[in-house]
This record gives structure tokens, C-alpha cells and sequence, in this order.
């Protein structure tokens, strides 16, 4: 069966959606999850390394907003289909560092629209807690 490429998405996930039924919306439509666990990184620098690692960027990342998009609207080296970052606990950045939050929310989402023409797209789940 041939698989057909989605179009990434964007979404602030409404409040009450657990990791556990994100993950679930991502697998019932054939998505990879990749959970990206919020309460480990309270700063720009430590959200730009957990990316990298859970998404297994190539060593050259250059650890900034410029790279991560660059990255981001690429992946080619991850197995086609649909990848579905799935970030929990979006609060505790929002909290310690609310400009971050808002650029990385922005990069997110222009990441998602600007990366939707290869054989592997991206998608957000943004969850509410």
C-alpha cells in the first residue's frame, strides 16, 4: 500500500489531552510520535538540545533557532511519513522564559508550514499543561 504524504500541522491540543491520547491521534493516522517532554527543558538551550537528540539531528546542529529551523523543515534522514512532535509540558519554558516560548511556539509553527514538501512532514501537537 502506498502511503500518501499529509500536510504537517500545527495544534494547540485542547485542555485535558494527555500524552497517552496524543500519541494514540498520531499512530491512528500512521504518524511517528516523538515526545517531547517539556519539564526537562527550561530554557531555549535545553529545548534545542532535546529536539535535536529526539528527532536525531545530524552532529553539525548548530544548536540555534536558525538551525533548528533549517532541521526541522528537512529531516530527510528520518524514515518517511508523517513525524508528529508531540510537546508536553510546554508551561514550565513559558514560565521560565516567556520570549522563548514565544519564539520557539512561532518557529514551531512556520517549521511545520514551510517543511511540507519532502517525503518526510512534520507535525505539532502542542499540549495545555
Amino acid at each position: 500500500m502506498t502511503q500518501s504524504r499529509v500536510a504537517g500541522q500545527f495544534t494547540k491540543a485542547p485542555t485535558g489531552m494527555g500524552v497517552a491520547a496524543a500519541i494514540r491521534q498520531a499512530r491512528l493516522r500512521g504518524a511517528t510520535p516523538h515526545v517531547l517532554d517539556g519539564s526537562g527543558a527550561p530554557s531555549s538551550a535545553a529545548m534545542l538540545e532535546s529536539i535535536a537528540r529526539l528527532l536525531d539531528f545530524p552532529e553539525d546542529f548548530g544548536h540555534n533557532f536558525d538551525a533548528l529551523y533549517d532541521c526541522l523543515t528537512d529531516l530527510s534522514w528520518l524514515p518517511a511519513g508523517e513525524h508528529v512532535l508531540v510537546w508536553s509540558k510546554p508551561s514550565v519554558l513559558r514560565r521560565a522564559d516567556p520570549t522563548a516560548y514565544d519564539a520557539l511556539g512561532s518557529l514551531l509553527s512556520d517549521a511545520v508550514g514551510d517543511g511540507a514538501s519532502g517525503k518526510v512532514t512534520l507535525s505539532v501537537i502542542m499540549l495545555a499543561n
